[in-house]
């Protein structure tokens, strides 16, 4: 009986801290409505330190995975907003950084996604129009560069699963406004990787024993990139599931990498 009443004990100290973790980013990271026309995008953003309109700062897009949509304007912060909103990175890095949050009913990419088997059947479609969603993130987005005091030299963009596959469109239908990106457990069309194979710098990450989004979807990007003259970096992670993102924000190298990326 002890044996389990400390297991719950457990249990429970894990939830408060993961909760409480939560409701941490979510002081840092001020929620935020984008409307366009009838349509509304929820997302955070957090500033740096000591924030000035009269001073320039690097801006981070961060695309979260199919299981943090939703309504709520929080949810998004699981996964992601601590390796940004860490004291030591905003002091070494400081830099706006925005999570928006995908409604339920959408997607980031414009992917056709049969959850009926297991790993996913994934298809990236070639051209078409961006979904809703992305379509808000990529309005948002020309909002923000637009901005005085964002350096339109050092604007990034990363994301996770679904996310990870929103990076990847993002980056064809902006291939001007990306100076570098992160893909995580991801896919896309890889023919589409043409308009920014030799213009973004690109380090993208997967595990090998990745059950839900297969890693061949990640080499095949790889690949795409390499045909079309980019060199990107690749990360296969040998013993990570599809929660490879766990291993990439423990990199110690991603951050100094990307904020050293800058457009010419």
């Amino acid at each position: 009986m002890n044996r389990i009443g400390n297991y719950i004990k457990l249990v429970v100290g894990i939830i408060l801290l993961m909760s409480n973790s939560v409701i941490a980013q979510q002081e840092l990271y001020e929620a935020q409505a984008f409307i366009n026309n009838v349509d509304t995008l929820n997302y955070r953003i957090m500033y740096p330190k000591d924030f000035s309109e009269d001073k320039q700062y690097p801006l981070v897009l961060f695309l979260h995975g199919a299981g943090e949509r939703g309504s709520n304007n929080a949810s998004q912060l699981v996964h992601g907003s601590n390796l940004f909103a860490n004291e030591k990175h905003r002091d070494s890095f400081p830099a706006i950084v925005i999570f928006p949050q995908c409604p339920q009913d959408d997607y980031w990419a414009n992917a056709s996604v049969d959850r009926t088997t297991r790993p996913l059947t994934l298809k990236f479609p070639s051209g078409g129009e961006p979904t809703k969603a992305l379509s808000l993130v990529m309005k948002l987005m020309d909002d923000m560069v637009a901005k005085s005091f964002v350096t339109n030299q050092q604007v990034y963009v990363g994301g996770l699963s679904m996310g990870g596959m929103g990076t990847f469109e993002m980056l064809y239908r902006k291939p001007d406004m990306f100076a570098a990106a992160f893909a995580i457990c991801g896919g896309g069309n890889t023919e589409a990787a043409e308009a920014y194979a030799t213009t973004v710098d690109l380090w993208i990450f997967h595990g090998a024993k990745d059950d839900v989004v297969v890693p061949q979807l990640s080499i095949d990007m790889v690949s795409a990139i390499l045909k079309y003259g980019g060199t990107p970096n690749f990360t296969l992670y040998a013993d990570d599931n599809h929660n490879s993102w766990d291993s990439t924000f423990a990199e110690p190298k991603l951050l100094p990498w990307l904020f050293s990326k800058s457009k010419n």
